[in-house]
């Protein structure tokens, strides 16, 4: 019986290792960075125009208002999930996003880039290209999945792919006071600068 318990225990044990080390796996292979030649990936500029008057819906427990009809094809700088701060409910994910030079990977390889507490964050020992232009082509994106496919998509999206995405930069209200405004310009940074997008379609790929 003790020989039968002694081999129950290293069974488990092992089963309990294959399956940390398995999804340790997945993890490295699912969140490993995409690799991009060098040159622009991304030349567009966001397209922004005007909503339609007035246009507000409720959203689980919150009341969004369009401010603007948005569109991007950018680079994916970073990716952060989000589930347990205030706004988790309506945003699992933040992409700090890149176009122009900032979807250069002989730009990007000079930067340090990270993600915190829904800010996004880059560092030079050496600018690559003036700071004005890292500002105006990059920016963290709140993302607010209007499906349950295109939150898939966006959880799923990984440093280097490049995305598409089409929706409207809102403001967000809840009914405990919490208010939640896009930024409205790609020019601004700091406290505020976030784009807050409900995202009606999302591409993501290596290549487009």
């Amino acid at each position: 019986m003790d020989e039968w318990l002694e081999w129950a225990q290293e069974r488990r044990l092992m089963l309990g290792l294959a399956a940390v080390l398995g999804f340790a796996g997945w993890m490295y292979w699912n969140g490993r960075p995409v690799a991009q030649p060098p040159g622009i990936l991304a030349p567009e500029e966001p397209l922004q125009t005007e909503p339609a008057s007035g246009e507000s819906w409720s959203f689980r427990s919150y009341q969004l208002t369009s401010l603007a009809q948005f569109q991007i094809r950018a680079r994916v700088l970073g990716t952060e999930r989000y589930r347990f701060d205030r706004a988790a409910e309506l945003s699992p994910v933040d992409l700090a996003l890149g176009w122009g030079p900032m979807s250069d990977s002989r730009v990007l390889a000079a930067l340090t880039i990270r993600q915190q507490d829904r800010f996004y964050f880059w560092s030079a020992s050496t600018m690559p290209i003036p700071a004005g232009e890292v500002i105006s082509h990059s920016a963290n994106m709140h993302l607010i999945p209007a499906t349950d496919a295109v939150a898939k998509r966006l959880l799923g999206a990984k440093v280097g792919q490049l995305v598409e995405l089409r929706g409207q930069l809102v403001r967000a209200e809840g009914r405990d006071g919490f208010r939640w405004v896009s930024s409205l310009t790609r020019m601004d940074s700091g406290d505020g600068a976030c784009e807050v997008i409900w995202v009606e379609a999302a591409r993501v790929a290596d290549k487009f």
